[in-house]
């Protein structure tokens, strides 16, 4: 008992002063008094607190935590590793009264709560806060009554905007309103945004503090959540909020729409850049994915630093791992959400194959139901495609059913049979299934057809009758470079000497600006505008071919066309992708010619408003996913024709002739001397030179030193391998740069790059990754097994490692664990029962254990 108590001790002392805390040590045999970095205390100070001061009738206080001035701030109730650190709860919470202290923490060195008296029950944490933050946090003083009974009408944000809107001239005006309202940028709730928010004050009403909304694409998740952000702040629940997305394009895109709807009242900005400022504001938009690299969530932040995390596009962006980060924070949680979870009704647990993608996405959606507290299935509020398609804010799909031969045949159960050569170099018969298009299975052909097909089908826009915006999603970059160059080839067949070669344009990561390419075709600028009509805004450029840069939160709404030119598997990124679409627009909004305008109208031939778009479905997924959309437009397509055949390339040169001067010794050896050394982790000094060596050239990489500031890590890391690996001289590879590092896992070219760039300080070790990834664990599940916490441990760090072990639990042959080194039946016996399957479910979700190969 003793033994485990003191265990739990060094470890809290250790979690304080990595935290900033710092012990006085001038008063022997009292409670451990723990200051702010800053605070000069004397032994007389300490006794001004009272005689004794750190007993209380309920006994002797931990640890006491005192504030800048020297004040008793927190306490720290330490137990047992064995106990849970709940129990002590009543026990600290009378320590904390005795001391008027608001802040409680509760440990046994393993497993951490944070408890503000003021605000409820104890969190969990996977880290202490800083002195700082809590000393922030408490100037944070919740009030939820008068959240509740703040008033909200639609109306919020333009009130923010602009206070006295409704006194101006502009606005008593009625024929002037809609011009005033386009003017100064007001933002006015429709009805079901206005039900959202004060759904949020009924859920905080009845004691909630984690909400979910499910809201179609198109219908103003960020303009709702801006309004919940403002009642947080304006109601003093809040002082800070962070905004989670999982794309960087969102993440500009968020932080402008910020700026819009509240920079009058509440400051908002991008943490990547305002690393050292981000303090200074109420709203911080940062991905989730910058956030998780290197655990940086948990070394720049206190959980307490923010009391509202919102996640936008939660089922992405707390997907995997990415939920420590949603966890790790206190206060209150939403998630926004385009996704039903009865999207995949018809589609049954029981149903359902192990290896099906359905299987993984149903997992995902009930995961991110759970993280809001909805397991009922039932979300805080639901705004559904329908909803906004009855209503009039959104438009369904027109969709063009279209497959080929060749893709009917991949699509069918036998699918595509076709004779390989076989490693043996002997004829073999394999067939391919539509996974496998373009990658395993290539046809210039169909890609052909698919290009023709949508060209020759798709909508017009109806003041410049050229092919409609569009958006191409392919399967992979190479595909995408495919599937731009046909689509230019054939756009100067159909319209010669218009579009030179800008027709069409590839817009994914591995492209130099494709972010900026995205805004730019949204901003109808994409290599031009006005390409048919001075007087008509309108991109030059056509069509966007991308992978997935576009699928999520890409607000464009004069798009017009949308191409599935490979397989979808996941139901998450259908909807996304379909949301491209749905918005509405008004097509004269582009035109500055008044008297074509007019024109136009009065001969009621074009429809300037977007009615409906197509959704070219070339691999049926439409009916994979069993969707409920009318296929108007069956298309029999023409057979595809014969590939064409390219020639090219000779015969590789002849090998080079060995050098002159070649000495053969002929002799014998023996061996005079033999010495053994373990090389430890830091490696023999050559390594560190062939490490050094390539970081001097890489920090002289001009193009990598922009790639890298720009943050562009995609472009980075295809840059070192196409350039720097494998050439003469050095040959540097990553298994020989790990070997250099001395590091005792595998890394990613990332990871190298951040290194030497200096975006991390070191290469973390297997054991301090394993240490991350279970502290992620107890965030998600949340064990009560105090007790058993360290077994559980054991088990969950030796499954990730041990390949072997994995083959024994997963084939149910325990009896094998009598034998087995790392992990034997007894410490498996120490597993409580619940968490044997548990934790090999969630290391198989969420774990990638690539990373702890050597």
């Amino acid at each position: 008992m003793a033994e485990k108590e003191a265990k739990a001790r060094i470890k809290i002392n250790r979690l304080l002063e990595e935290a900033g805390w710092r012990f006085f040590d001038d008063k022997a045999g009292a409670a451990n008094i723990v200051l702010e970095p800053n605070v000069k205390m004397t032994q007389s100070q300490i006794s001004n607190l009272g005689e004794n001061f750190e007993q209380t009738k309920s006994g002797v206080i931990d640890f006491l935590l005192l504030d800048e001035k020297g004040f008793p701030f927190v306490v720290l109730e330490a137990k047992a590793e064995h106990i849970h650190p709940l129990s002590a709860k009543e026990q600290a919470r009378s320590y904390a009264a005795a001391q008027n202290c608001r802040f409680v923490i509760l440990s046994n060195g393993n497993l951490h709560y944070f408890w503000d008296l003021e605000q409820g029950n104890p969190y969990v944490i996977s880290r202490f806060p800083t002195p700082g933050s809590v000393s922030e946090h408490r100037r944070y003083e919740p009030n939820p009554g008068k959240l509740i009974s703040e008033p909200v009408d639609n109306d919020y944000i333009a009130l923010t905007q602009l206070p006295g809107y409704s006194e101006q001239a502009g606005w008593k005006n009625e024929d002037e309103r809609d011009g005033f309202v386009e003017k100064n940028r007001l933002r006015f709730l429709r009805d079901y945004q206005l039900r959202a928010v004060k759904s949020i004050q009924r859920a905080v009403k009845e004691g909630n503090n984690r909400f979910l909304f499910e809201m179609a694409t198109g219908t103003g998740k960020t303009l709702t959540a801006a309004a919940i952000i403002k009642l947080f702040l304006r109601t003093g629940n809040a002082s800070r909020v962070l905004f989670l997305v999982d794309r960087l394009e969102l993440e500009d895109q968020a932080d402008k729409d910020m700026k819009l709807y509240l920079k009058n009242d509440y400051s908002s900005l991008i943490f990547k850049e305002n690393r050292d400022g981000w303090r200074k504001a109420e709203i911080v938009v940062t991905t989730v994915q910058s956030l998780l690299f290197n655990d940086k969530y948990r070394t720049l932040f206190s959980p307490t630093d923010f009391d509202l995390v919102i996640s936008d596009e939660a089922h992405r962006s707390i997907g995997g791992n990415a939920r420590a980060v949603f966890e790790y924070f206190v206060g209150y949680k939403l998630g926004l959400t385009a996704t039903p979870k009865n999207y995949l009704k018809k589609a049954g647990k029981t149903a359902m194959k192990q290896g099906d993608p359905r299987e993984l996405e149903r997992r995902i959606l009930l995961d991110t139901y759970r993280t809001f507290g909805c397991d009922s299935g039932h979300p805080t509020f639901r705004y559904s495609l329908i909803d906004g398609v009855k209503a009039g804010f959104l438009i369904n799909p027109y969709v063009v059913d279209a497959r080929t031969e060749v893709t009917t045949k991949l699509l069918s159960e036998k699918g595509y049979s076709a004779m390989t050569v076989s490693e043996g170099e002997e004829d073999a018969e394999q067939s391919f299934f539509q996974k496998d298009f373009e990658k395993k299975f290539f046809s210039d052909a169909t890609n052909r057809l698919f290009c023709r097909t949508f060209l020759k089908k798709a909508l017009r826009d109806p003041i410049s009758k050229e092919i409609g915006k569009s958006i191409v999603f392919a399967v992979s970059q190479n595909h995408a470079a495919k599937l731009t160059q046909i689509l230019n080839e054939l756009a100067d067949e159909l319209f010669p000497g218009r579009y030179q070669s800008d027709f069409a344009v590839q817009v994914t990561s591995l492209i130099r600006d494709a972010k900026q390419f995205t805004i730019n075709f949204r901003n109808n600028n994409l290599l031009g505008s006005a390409n048919v009509l001075e007087s008509y805004r309108t991109s030059k450029a056509r069509v966007c071919v991308t992978v997935g840069m576009m699928t999520t939160g890409y607000d464009c709404p004069d798009l017009l066309n949308l191409a599935l030119m490979r397989p979808i598997f996941s139901p998450q990124d259908f909807v996304q992708i379909k949301g491209r679409g749905t918005r509405k627009h008004n097509f004269l909004e582009e035109l500055f010619d008044p008297d074509l305008e007019q024109s136009i109208q009065e001969a009621n031939e074009i429809v300037p408003d977007k009615t409906r778009y197509k959704l070219f479905d070339f691999f049926a997924t439409c009916e994979y996913f069993e969707k409920k959309f009318d296929y108007d437009e069956k298309l029999k397509l023409p057979k595809p024709g014969k590939p064409r055949t390219g020639g090219g390339g000779g015969e590789p040169p002849p090998p080079q002739p060995p050098p002159d001067g070649i000495y053969t010794h002929g002799g014998t050896d023996a061996l005079i001397a033999l010495e053994s050394e373990q090389i430890g982790y830091e490696g023999m000094k050559v390594d560190r030179m062939f490490f050094e060596k390539f970081e001097d050239q890489v920090k002289a990489d001009p193009v990598l030193q922009q790639e890298v500031e720009a943050e562009r890590w995609d472009v980075a890391v295809d840059y070192v391998t196409g350039n720097l690996f494998d050439k003469p001289a050095e040959f540097f590879t990553l298994e020989k740069l790990r070997r250099a590092a001395g590091v005792d896992r595998r890394l990613s070219i990332r990871e190298i790059l951040e290194k030497i760039f200096g975006h991390i300080s070191h290469f973390k070790s297997r054991d301090e990754i394993l240490d991350e990834e279970f502290n992620r664990f107890v965030l998600d599940q949340k064990p009560e097994d105090a007790e058993h916490l360290m077994a559980m441990k054991r088990y969950f760090s030796a499954y990730a490692v041990d390949g072997y072990l994995r083959n024994i639990i997963e084939s149910g042959h325990l009896s094998d664990l009598n034998v087995n080194p790392s992990f034997n039946m007894a410490d498996f016996k120490e597993v409580p029962s619940k968490w044997r399957e548990t934790i090999p479910e969630y290391i198989k979700d969420y774990v990638s254990l690539n990373q702890f190969m050597q």
